[in-house]
């Protein structure tokens, strides 16, 4: 069954949500909406990863999520946190946070590695080639990233991580195009046969966008998100990370109700 992991961003500049929840009581009230809406996972992030977006010292960045991450883990809500630093990804742990989604797959900050293994929490690896703002460049996109992946998974196991803990992230829109994207929404399987699970996070992607009419507004991406989230529970995703989860509760729904007419 595939998980919903709800999107917090605790940043004045995200490209999705403008700083909505920037606050720290706006943003933990929203957390525990998400919470209320379906999502198993809230994944709390302080710093954009959008291209051209600021680097946040990390020390700011902790000052906004550790009490987020603390107030809403204290409701009993399963919390991720979403960052590239170590420091950070420890004060989140210890605040309660039970997943560190790195986009950088532990490449960002040596130390990540040995927080997720001293801490043995669940650690979602991206592939991830030096940010958004590095230049796509493929031969085959598919078995690139599935090698790349495998590889980086390989150097966590050696620094001490669970090889159970770690979910891998193809890394929609990091480093490739919309047709690397799309070839690997399609092939899944192929990263999948490396053993772990698959989080897909494409929800409101410029890729996404592209399908719509030029100007339309960024909630308009949550109904090809959503399509994307039941098509890519059909191949067993083992989540997926979401602006919108009333729209992917009822996508999953409509795919669950499919495979179950399938098999009847």
């Amino acid at each position: 069954m595939t998980i919903i992991m709800g999107i917090l961003n605790v940043t004045p500049d995200s490209f999705s949500d403008g700083g909505r929840w920037d606050a720290t009581d706006a943003a933990i009230e929203r957390g525990l909406e998400l919470r209320a809406q379906g999502a198993a996972l809230v994944d709390v992030g302080g710093e954009s990863t959008r291209p051209g977006a600021a680097k946040v010292d990390p020390d700011e960045e902790r000052e906004r999520v550790v009490p987020v991450v603390a107030a809403l883990a204290q409701e009993g809500v399963a919390v991720s946190i979403d960052t590239m630093n170590a420091a950070t990804a420890l004060a989140a742990v210890e605040a309660g946070a039970q997943f560190v989604n790195d986009v950088s797959g532990g490449l960002a900050d040596e130390g990540m590695a040995r927080v997720v293994a001293e801490s043995g929490v669940h650690f979602s690896v991206m592939h991830w080639r030096g940010g958004a703002d590095v230049a796509a460049a493929y031969t085959d996109v598919v078995a690139e990233v599935r090698a790349e992946l495998k590889t980086r998974v390989a150097e966590l196991v050696v620094a001490g991580v669970d090889p159970a803990k770690i979910v891998l992230d193809p890394g929609f829109g990091f480093s490739k195009d919309a047709a690397h994207n799309w070839a690997l929404l399609g092939h899944l399987d192929e990263l999948a046969s490396l053993g772990h699970g698959i989080l897909v996070g494409a929800s409101r992607k410029r890729f996404v966008g592209a399908l719509l009419p030029e100007g339309a507004p960024m909630e308009d991406r949550d109904l090809p998100s959503a399509v994307i989230a039941a098509l890519v529970a059909r191949q067993g995703a083992w989540a997926v990370r979401v602006h919108d989860v009333p729209s992917t509760v009822l996508a999953l729904g409509v795919a669950a109700a499919a495979l179950e007419g399938r098999d009847a």
